[in-house]
C-alpha cells in the first residue's frame, strides 16, 4: 500500500528537467522546465537576467542553432545538459581565389 502511494505521489509530481545555460564569459545560469516547454521561455528568461536582447544572441546544443519553438524534447536533451550561448555574428562575405 506504501507502494501505490509513493508512485501516485510521482505521478503527481510535474516531470520536470534541470538544463544549464553557458554563455561565452563562463557564467553559468541553472534553469528547470518541462520536457515539453518551449525553449523560448528559457531563452527569454536568461536573456532578461544578464540584460541582453534576444536578438543579439544565439543559443547552440550540441553545436547546432536551437530554434524558439523547439523543446527539450525535440532536441532529445537530457537532465543536466548545458546550452552554449554565444554573441551573434552579423556579416562576412565569403573569399574568392
Amino acid at each position: 500500500m506504501a507502494d501505490e502511494e509513493s508512485k501516485q505521489g510521482e505521478e503527481a509530481k510535474p516531470n520536470t528537467m534541470q538544463l544549464k545555460v553557458v554563455s561565452q564569459d563562463g557564467t553559468e545560469v541553472f534553469f528547470k522546465c518541462k520536457p515539453d516547454t518551449k525553449l523560448e521561455k528559457l531563452m527569454r528568461a536568461f536573456c532578461q537576467r544578464q540584460g541582453v536582447a534576444m536578438e543579439s544572441v544565439r543559443f547552440l546544443f550540441d553545436g547546432n542553432r536551437i530554434r524558439e519553438n523547439q523543446t527539450p524534447n525535440e532536441l532529445e536533451m537530457e537532465d543536466g545538459d548545458s546550452i552554449d550561448v554565444v554573441v551573434a555574428q552579423v556579416g562576412g562575405t565569403p573569399t574568392t581565389r
